[in-house]
């Protein structure tokens, strides 16, 4: 193949999906398999994909419903579905504050030891993707990361 030839070649090809958004997406869902996995592996076999929108990151502990479902970006039924279920499962719980006769969600013991499990998991896919790529080229990833996560979060406010 021609140097001409490459080059019409990779113009090609960056035109053409998956663009990065998927990219981030599929390699996030495989982030999600592993955990699940892990969790269920730990004994929480009754853990659900759907309840990762309220255990992502930061884990719900001591907040409103109303600003759960403001910072994961869903309506105050979905999230009280979700807390609801979570609730019967015990891995979180509705408490009222002393003074106040709002309930916030907070996790319970195996709420937190669902988080833990999942964090494990993250710093082993850590360990497993810098010696994949590189120390040094996943260091880079992470900052490009960070960098672009404040910038989103700027274009959010």
């Amino acid at each position: 193949m021609s140097i001409s030839e490459r080059a019409q070649s990779d113009s090609s090809a960056q035109a053409h999906p998956p663009f990065f958004g998927a990219l981030l997406r599929m390699t996030w869902q495989g982030v999600r398999d592993r955990m699940l996995d892990a969790i269920h592996q730990a004994g929480f076999s009754n853990f659900q994909e759907a309840h990762f929108a309220v255990f992502s990151y930061p884990p719900p502990d001591g907040i409103r419903p109303s600003e759960l479902a403001r910072q994961k970006r869903m309506s105050r039924q979905a999230i009280n579905y979700l807390v609801s279920q979570l609730e019967e499962l015990g891995y979180v719980e509705r408490r009222a504050c002393e003074g106040n006769d709002r309930r916030l969600i907070y996790l319970s013991a195996d709420g937190r030891q669902i988080i833990e499990t999942m964090f494990n998991c993250l710093r082993q896919l850590h360990a497993e993707w810098a010696e994949d790529i590189g120390q040094d080229r996943f260091e880079i990833f992470l900052d490009v990361l960070r960098q672009l996560s404040v910038k989103a979060q700027e274009h959010r406010s």
